[in-house]
């Protein structure tokens, strides 16, 4: 697939781009991926204050399909061994930023793959979100074409790599995350009334508990409670 025109011709924009231009592009090709980071806790913030056991599961498995789909890319980038186009295509603008070292291979982008798996899992967890990551994943990726390290095709199949690995990772692991959440949160109910009780717990078990409650939230009202069954010596407040 040759798209070295196109990269000249969005290289040449950059190049005669205003300078303000320019640096937002670079500052966004560079730290613009921590926005999707921030995302990810304040999705995970919400589920796990208010959340059901299954939006719970879809927060913690956002950032966790996107990390899946990077190793995917960088192994798909390592096979194939594309040069980066700021050292194979004459004729182009110089690139705005330092053109990768040799061996840091273009194809596919792993920006874009990134992109594209958060923006696709920060979807599954809260569709509304889709007007505001979507964008931001296509501008990740248009990005790092304009900024000069990479061919559009490299970040035009990295957001489809990065985006279907996400989704496949989360349909596949929704059920057995939801279940975990559940356990976890039925575990803390269950260890609450045991102390209730005058039971101690151990030590070690509690703080697992704790600690799984702390990720998990207690969830709302009555999904993490067991059911309640009368004991022989024990009086419910």
């Amino acid at each position: 697939m040759d798209t070295s025109g196109l990269y000249r011709a969005v290289t040449g924009f950059a190049d005669s781009a205003p300078v303000w231009v320019q640096r937002t592009f670079e500052l966004w090709t560079e730290y613009g991926l921590w926005l999707f980071g921030v995302l990810f806790a304040a999705v995970w913030w919400r589920a796990r204050g208010r959340g059901r056991a299954r939006a719970v599961a879809l927060a913690l498995l956002a950032p966790a399909a996107t990390a899946v789909a990077h190793v995917v890319s960088e192994a798909v980038k390592s096979a194939v061994e594309e040069e980066r186009p700021c050292r194979a295509v004459a004729g182009a603008a110089a690139p705005l930023v330092g053109c990768p070292p040799p061996g840091d291979w273009s194809f596919p982008s792993n920006h874009a793959a990134i992109a594209g798996a958060a923006a696709v899992a920060l979807v599954m967890a809260v569709r509304r979100l889709a007007p505001l990551v979507v964008p931001l994943a296509l501008l990740m990726a248009f990005s790092r074409v304009f900024v000069g390290v990479h061919y559009p095709h490299d970040v035009a199949l990295g957001l489809l790599l990065g985006g279907s690995v996400a989704a496949l990772v989360v349909l596949a692991l929704t059920g057995p995350v939801t279940l975990g959440v559940r356990a976890v949160r039925t575990g803390g109910t269950r260890a609450g009334g045991i102390r209730a009780g005058g039971i101690r717990a151990g030590g070690i078990r509690a703080g697992g508990i704790r600690a799984g409650i702390r990720l998990t939230g207690p969830g709302p009202g009555g999904e993490s409670s067991p059911e309640v069954r009368n004991v022989p010596g024990c009086r419910m407040p």
